[in-house]
């Protein structure tokens, strides 16, 4: 069954996981991080099947996520280390596990921790933080529409008036909209521009 590609979406989220969103994807990343370099290692590691392993690695080589560092003479793979891009991934795993650890939790207890590697001690819990490192919550975040996709809708170029009358709503519903208590999930419409209130459904 051919999946459904999420390449041309709006939604960064749904672009993204187009790339890490697949079956055993995020856990032959996880084993990247902890060091398996070779096919034998994630295979061993995550007991998954071969086909399914080099069809997942062959994925991650084409979205720039992990790179082939040592080849056979054949042309097959025989290391893969991440790249910039996948070690960016970093922070998504780690709330994942805290995540994990706290909502689906073993009967007896977490198996691992993760710690900094200098001090032993325990990561702190990834949270969400403003541009001057303020910790917010959940109701104090809102999703609007991005200054490049409110200067095109519908794939229409907008003149710079009202794409700047544009900009300057946004920003002044955004304004009004971290002052309240608890923002309104409804969708409001400017011009066409459709943009979620509040990220509610984080709460």
């Amino acid at each position: 069954m051919r999946r459904t590609s999420f390449s041309e979406m709006s939604c960064p989220i749904a672009r993204s996981l187009d790339w890490i969103g697949e079956w055993w994807t995020l856990l032959i990343i996880r084993e990247a991080f902890w060091g398996a370099r070779h096919f034998g290692e994630f295979q061993t590691h995550l007991g998954i099947a071969p086909n399914v392993l080099t069809q997942r690695l062959a994925r991650l080589v084409e979205g720039g996520i992990v790179t082939i560092v040592s080849e056979s003479q054949s042309g097959r793979a025989l290391e893969y280390k991440l790249t910039s891009k996948g070690v960016e991934l970093a922070p998504i795993l780690v709330a994942l596990a805290q995540w994990g650890d706290k909502h689906a939790p073993l009967p007896h207890g977490p198996v691992t921790r993760i710690v900094e590697r200098d001090t032993g001690e325990e990561l702190a819990p990834v949270t969400l933080r403003s541009a001057s490192g303020q910790v917010l919550m959940p109701h104090q975040i809102a999703v609007v529409a991005s200054l490049n996709g409110i200067a095109t809708i519908h794939g229409q170029a907008l003149t710079t008036d009202v794409t700047r009358r544009l900009r300057q709503q946004e920003q002044h519903r955004l304004h009004h909209l971290i002052r309240l208590p608890c923002p309104p999930s409804r969708r409001l419409r400017h011009h066409g521009v459709q943009s979620v209130g509040t990220a509610k459904a984080m709460q």
